[in-house]
């Protein structure tokens, strides 16, 4: 066994779903440990192969993706073990873990939900036993399902508020724009059809250009024109002080968990 996924949810299910996808693994390699039996039954029956059961194998490495309060609560089962610890958990720090598991090499991460359709954003950081080797082991799980960076730990709050919390903003933004396409007289479904579209195009163009976002927004943007005439609301609004505000408070929110973890 190559892997054992604790946790059966949506970013576990998410993460199993890229690490065959990718060939880091076989089914016969994977297992996924879930404590119930109808989501156990669920997981078995859309990947063939793999292997599901309620109980922890202390002799595997381990991918944890169970609510942060279980978290030191399964890495006792492992508390023995010298085994790779990799917990996409939020807010649980690496000083929890390893005193919970005190043999593991313990590798905390910080995913964003987009991981559920291969586009993730991901740090990672390392706790004291753990070596280059392990740091690469827990980038090529979570590369499956997009882009790693390596940070401090110190940093992994920072990164909750930025791409952790990001989809949200994203997603508060469509909703905001739909609206306002639907108070300009728009159709409903055309106006949400057309946000959709807009924002995977934007964002398609800002990861596949290698252009600064700054250049991108100034392409678009003709003097006098109408989308100079609606960034300048932004402006007026202090938009980017908004956006250092919503991620900075983010960020805060993510220590004061962590601290309390």
């Amino acid at each position: 066994m190559k892997l054992q996924i604790i946790g059966g949810g949506k970013m576990g299910e998410a993460l199993l779903g890229g690490v065959l996808s990718t060939s880091w693994a076989t089914p016969e390699e994977v297992a996924v440990v879930e404590l119930s039996e109808e989501r156990r039954a669920e997981l078995a029956a859309s990947y063939p192969g793999v292997a599901t059961s309620a109980d922890i194998d202390t002799s595997v490495d381990a991918l944890i993706a169970v609510k942060p309060q279980y978290v030191t609560d399964v890495l006792s089962d492992l508390a023995t073990s010298n085994v790779r610890v990799l917990s996409v958990a939020a807010g649980v720090q690496i000083s929890a873990m390893e005193r919970a598991a005190t043999n593991a090499k313990v590798i905390r991460a910080m995913p964003n939900t987009p991981s559920l359709v291969g586009q993730g954003a991901s740090a990672i950081a390392g706790g004291s036993l753990v070596e280059d080797a392990d740091l690469n082991w827990a980038e090529s799980i979570l590369g499956a399902v997009g882009t790693v960076e390596r940070v401090e730990e110190a940093d992994l709050d920072a990164v909750t508020g930025l791409s952790g919390s990001g989809p949200a903003y994203v997603f508060h933004l469509a909703e905001a724009m739909i609206a306002a396409g639907i108070a300009e007289g728009l159709d409903p479904d055309v106006a949400d059809r057309l946000v959709r579209q807009t924002i995977l195009g934007a964002g398609t163009l800002l990861a596949s250009s290698g252009d600064e976002p700054a250049t991108l927004r100034e392409n678009v943007t003709s003097p006098g024109g109408t989308t100079a005439a609606g960034l300048a609301v932004f402006a007026d609004a202090g938009f980017v002080e908004i956006v250092e505000r919503v991620v900075g408070t983010a960020a805060d929110r993510s220590r004061e968990l962590g601290t309390n973890s």
